[in-house]
């Protein structure tokens, strides 16, 4: 891993919590595991406060966390924001009327779903999850939540995978990541 916002000694922290497994869940994967970070709470409140501090002037009315680990940080951020948190799941796993987006995967497609009216129109989003790779879960979150009538301000990861180049994929809409994985 390697640090990115400025020499900030936060972000050398949650790097150095955030644990590299190799070949996993396959051969030639390095899989960022981010629960180390969550053992470390000083390094967790980190990355919730360095969130904060980012999008606390951005008029930010909803956060939506992508299942699950979006879930782990979109809630505090949200209520530190005073917006709501809006869980964006996978199929099935929502009671009530909901929305989806189909997305494409390495092999197959996924979905993401919201219910409906959990955001109104006008309402701005960020969208958290805890790494991105692709950008196709990002990709799907963003263009939900867009039909649905919000301004997606940002998109917010602890991690970010540059050779994948999913950055490439949010059709030029902003990305705020602590870390990059080193190649």
């Amino acid at each position: 891993m390697s640090a990115c916002k400025d020499g900030d000694p936060r972000v050398q922290r949650i790097a150095e919590a955030v644990r590299v497994i190799p070949d996993f869940p396959k051969p030639g994967i390095l899989f960022q595991d981010i629960t180390t970070l969550l053992l470390d709470p000083k390094a967790f409140q980190d990355s919730i406060d360095i969130f904060v501090e980012r999008f606390k002037d951005k008029k930010i009315t909803v956060v939506a966390g992508i299942e699950a680990r979006g879930f782990i940080f979109g809630p505090s951020i949200a209520l530190a924001l005073g917006a709501k948190f809006v869980p964006l799941r996978k199929p099935k796993k929502l009671p009530g009327e909901v929305i989806f987006e189909e997305y494409v995967l390495e092999y197959g497609t996924d979905r993401l779903e919201m219910h409906v009216g959990a955001v109104q129109e006008g309402d701005r989003a960020l969208v958290v999850d805890d790494l991105i790779a692709t950008g196709g879960t990002l990709c799907a979150a963003i263009k939900l939540l867009e039909r649905a009538g919000a301004e997606v301000v940002e998109c917010a990861c602890i991690i970010e995978i540059p050779e994948l180049k999913g950055r490439e994929r949010l059709g030029g809409k902003p990305l705020y990541i602590l870390v990059e994985t080193e190649k």
